[in-house]
């Protein structure tokens, strides 16, 4: 039997996703070309944009195609540090030199901002609490008028603990400061909507969403016609109004709009099934293995992430265990496998070495069915209690 249970990683292909990318495997043309193939390609590429755009309760004007969330927010941040370098009063008040983040970010944006800080600038990283929730009053104390750019992802992609964006986008306006959430891993999974928020920036990838890998998006506010500074990281072409130049990946930029599509229309049968089967695997792991923990909110938490702690168990050795039972997990964050060190994500929740490092992440789909989370009860508890008893020999 194989149970995948690392959605949070990657998602397979939705078939209807599959379907209409073969569908649309010949349309070749270039989208920059003004001939008939060109403008096929144009349009399928603008319904796809019109689709990305509804999911997050955007304007398509507002959505800018990348090659995924991590080059999204390395845009943004390459964008704040040269807005801050040349001090362009137009665009910010000058003098503004500070950025926040939270402990928790993903590597993609913890990585830029310590590149950020490198080159002069200031960064505020805020601590979080035992369950993954930001120091909101952390937060009001560094916050201030030098503040740049405040970047808070909405969702975290290993424990699923869900940030209070809309109060932490209110705080900083009152301090004149943007506002950017990787919502890599929020999307499609609960309700986003840019403009309830008001924020100015936030980031998508097409991969966690059932689309295809290798394409992403970033959203742009846009106010009275106007919308807010990006600058490229990638020069070339006018694609993306110029913000984004290279030939337009028109089947992945497809395949991202009808993922976009179907999330957005399933988005309340996928919440009531990851979370009615997440309560199972959460209530059947308490019931049938002794001294667990269970890391992130209890309540404000992604419906289909689960993050244990399995004390006196290695969570590699309990990852290949369960492998060689068909059963595919993870520790973590994919984009920080192989590390030798203890997730970062737990260690900032305050987890000792012990837990942190025997620590797996289960998290769930669309393809995930009642006998999965069985199977896993049934298999996991005399993995734990053998790898146990070897690590007291």
């Amino acid at each position: 039997m194989n149970v995948y249970v690392d959605h949070n990683a990657t998602t397979p292909l939705k078939k209807e996703v599959k379907s209409y990318m073969l569908d649309n495997m010949d349309i070749f043309g270039n989208a920059s070309s003004m001939h008939s193939n060109g403008r096929l390609a144009r349009s399928k590429i603008e319904e796809a944009r019109s689709q990305v755009a509804s999911l997050i309760g955007a304007e398509g004007d507002e959505i800018i195609f990348s090659s995924g969330g991590s080059e999204s927010n390395n845009t943004l941040f390459e964008t704040m540090r040269r807005l801050a370098a040349n001090k362009d009063g137009t665009i910010l008040q000058e003098g503004r030199r500070e950025l926040i983040i939270s402990s928790i970010e993903h590597p993609c944006i913890l990585n830029s901002a310590l590149f950020t800080e490198s080159l002069g600038y200031k960064v505020h990283i805020i601590p979080v609490d035992e369950n993954g929730k930001i120091n909101i009053e952390k937060y009001k104390e560094v916050l201030s008028e030098n503040t740049l750019f405040v970047s808070i992802m909405m969702a975290n992609n290993e424990i699923g603990t869900i940030q209070d964006i809309k109060n932490i986008v209110s705080l900083a306006k009152e301090k004149g400061s943007l506002v950017h959430s990787d919502a890599v891993q929020a999307a499609g999974k609960i309700p986003v909507n840019v403009k309830d928020l008001d924020i100015d920036y936030l980031s998508l990838s097409a991969h966690k969403i059932y689309g295809p890998k290798g394409v992403g998006a970033l959203y742009l506010k846009k106010s009275k016609g106007k919308k807010n500074p990006l600058l490229p990281l990638i020069h070339g072409g006018h694609q993306e109004d110029g913000l984004r130049a290279g030939t337009y990946n028109n089947l992945g930029i497809l395949g991202f709009g009808k993922a976009a599509s179907l999330a957005l229309a399933d988005l309340d049968m996928y919440r009531e099934n990851t979370s009615m089967l997440k309560d199972v695997l959460k209530t059947g792991l308490i019931d049938t293995i002794p001294n667990i923990k269970i890391n992130g909110h209890m309540v404000e938490s992604l419906p289909n992430t689960l993050n244990v702690s399995f004390p006196g168990a290695e969570g590699e050795a309990i990852l290949l265990s369960m492998d060689i039972q068909g059963i595919e997990a993870s520790t973590g964050s994919a984009c920080a496998s192989g590390s030798l060190e203890p997730s970062h994500v737990l260690t900032a929740i305050g987890l000792e070495p012990d837990f942190a490092h025997s620590s797996i992440r289960f998290s769930l789909g669309f393809t995930t069915k009642e006998e999965d989370i069985d199977y896993i009860l049934k298999t996991l508890p005399p993995i734990i209690l053998k790898l146990r008893a070897m690590s007291t020999v």
